[in-house]
């Protein structure tokens, strides 16, 4: 019996005697998904959102209309956002993977639809038009359809990418235009790509982009030409080298009208010939005229053009225009075939300064006044710019 005894012991010792606590259940991470599957009118200004709880998200795939829908997942590997906002009176189809550390994967898939637009916006014009090869001071303008309330909405749905990186910021003019102006000029030679990802932004209470828009212009050679009233000389470069010098005439300065503005001028358009009458008078006033121009290039919208006349005897010598700069006919020929739209022509010597809404005046505007114009953005006391709140 004690021999009994002492195996019982000695098989309790070797097989333990303490209770035998079992594994911890696995869970398999969540998924969460807005806008919710089955869906029917969701909201398509708040975008998709992915997000996983208790795991990470290792495949997301979400298509409207066979097409990708672009999005990214952030450092965490937990949430999943798309890149824009959502198209109104879509259906979007997802599949999201998510994984833990250890255990089944959970995959959920499914589809829902957004809302209908009540009222739709969209772009009624833009400059530079598609295609087209400007010079290194263009702007970018687009103008809507209808006055937009959201701003902020709106612009944040605007890309531009260039082939060379550029610094640039959005500065509305008005509530129905938006401009895009870069830091310095262009670099020359390069493709411009424009993209506004209106579809699904929420300008105003039921007013939602329909379609998204996307344009590309070029860059073309640098062109910048100097205009000094006070010399009666202008001098145009190009790519860095003096291309031509022209001997111009320009305002009389007799009255405010009269006077050339000062400033950084971008060129506009061009006509040839160009029809040009007296503002505010009647035909058989004082200071009327009616004539028609040839090679006529636009630099504002208050009338001033470098154009060609054959008075001579002024150009090198004496201001005595309207307030247009003209050159001798050849000369102002040649500048007219050679000139792109957003070419820089700087003008000085004069007492009038040049507005910086008065056309194309967008240089006239210091880098932090210009940045202060976005819904997006505001400057600190160091002159950069951080985002508003």
């Amino acid at each position: 019996m004690r021999r009994a005894a002492m195996l019982c012991v000695a098989f309790l010792l070797i097989c333990g005697c303490g209770p035998v606590t079992p594994e911890a259940p696995v869970t398999p991470p969540v998924v969460h998904i807005s806008p919710a599957f089955d869906s029917r009118r969701a909201r398509p200004d708040r975008g998709l959102v992915i997000r996983a709880s208790g795991g990470t998200l290792t495949k997301v795939s979400a298509y409207v209309s066979g097409e990708p829908v672009p999005g990214r997942l952030d450092a965490a590997g937990t949430t999943w956002r798309s890149d824009w906002t959502l198209k109104p009176a879509a259906e979007y189809t997802v599949t999201a993977t998510a994984a833990g550390t250890r255990g089944p994967a959970t995959v959920a898939a499914g589809r829902f639809r957004t809302r209908p637009a009540e009222r739709a916006f969209g772009i009624a014009a833009t400059a530079p038009l598609p295609g087209e090869t400007v010079g290194t001071g263009m702007p970018v303008i687009i103008d809507f359809d209808t006055p937009i309330e959201d701003k902020a909405a709106v612009e944040r749905a605007l890309e531009v990418q260039a082939e060379q990186p550029v610094e640039g910021a959005w500065r509305w003019t008005s509530d129905t235009q938006v401009v895009y102006r870069t830091r310095r000029f262009w670099t020359p030679r390069q493709r411009v790509t424009v993209t506004a990802h209106l579809a699904g932004v929420r300008a105003a209470a039921g007013l939602y982009g329909a379609v998204d828009s996307t344009f590309v212009f070029t860059v073309g050679r640098s062109q910048t030409s100097t205009i000094d009233t006070r010399t009666h000389q202008m001098v145009v470069q190009r790519d860095g080298a003096t291309a031509q010098r022209m001997a111009i005439s320009a305002g009389m300065a007799t009255t405010r009208e009269y006077t050339t503005t000062s400033g950084i001028h971008l060129t506009m358009d061009k006509g040839n010939p160009v029809r040009m009458i007296s503002p505010g008078r009647e035909k058989g006033e004082p200071g009327y005229y009616d004539l028609m121009i040839d090679h006529a290039v636009r630099i504002s919208s208050s009338g001033e053009y470098v154009h060609a006349k054959d008075n001579v005897w002024a150009q090198g010598r004496e201001n005595v225009s309207h307030g247009c700069v003209n050159s001798r006919p050849d000369q102002a020929a040649w500048f007219y075939a050679t000139s792109l739209r957003g070419d820089p022509v700087i003008i000085t010597g004069t007492d009038r300064e040049l507005e910086w809404n008065n056309g194309w005046g967008f240089w006239q505007l210091p880098w932090t006044e210009w940045i202060r114009g976005s819904a997006l953005r505001a400057t600190d006391s160091a002159g950069g710019w951080v985002p508003k709140r």
